[in-house]
């Protein structure tokens, strides 16, 4: 993939009662500012996307349940990876910088919500979208 996705281990520390969970620090690789951040929800079984922004950078960290992110050079190179909170090696953060199609969709059962702190308010004319078949391509 010509623009790298940062894939960022999340730190999960154990308090008594419920732990404490990071999503994003300053310091952290892939953070360049602050826009928005905003929850999103996606039902198993459903895909969401091809999505591409062309000045947002997405930090999708998520907190509930199971998804499935796709990211997509236009040019054939594929990054794929699920993440889920509730398992220790799952539990990371997604940096997605502009100019990569995106597209994710819920594995686990019930709610699926995913965190996304984004270094620009959302504005509807700086991203397009594409069909889902618009590449040829595995979801499994």
């Amino acid at each position: 993939m010509t623009t790298p996705v940062i894939l960022t281990p999340l730190r999960r520390i154990p308090t008594p009662g419920g732990d404490v969970r990071h999503a994003l620090k300053r310091s952290d690789p892939g953070f360049s500012d602050f826009g928005e951040a905003y929850f999103s929800t996606v039902d198993q079984g459903t895909v969401k996307g091809w999505k591409r922004h062309r000045r947002m950078t997405l930090n999708l960290v998520v907190v509930v349940g199971e998804i499935r992110f796709v990211v997509h050079d236009g040019a054939g190179d594929i990054f794929t990876v699920n993440l889920t909170p509730s398992r220790p090696d799952d539990y990371a953060r997604l940096t997605v910088p502009p100019s990569l199609w995106v597209a994710f969709g819920g594995v686990g059962r019930g709610l699926n919500m995913l965190l996304n702190v984004a270094d620009i308010e959302h504005d509807p004319t700086e991203s397009e979208v594409q069909p889902m078949n618009a590449w040829t391509w595995s979801w499994s």
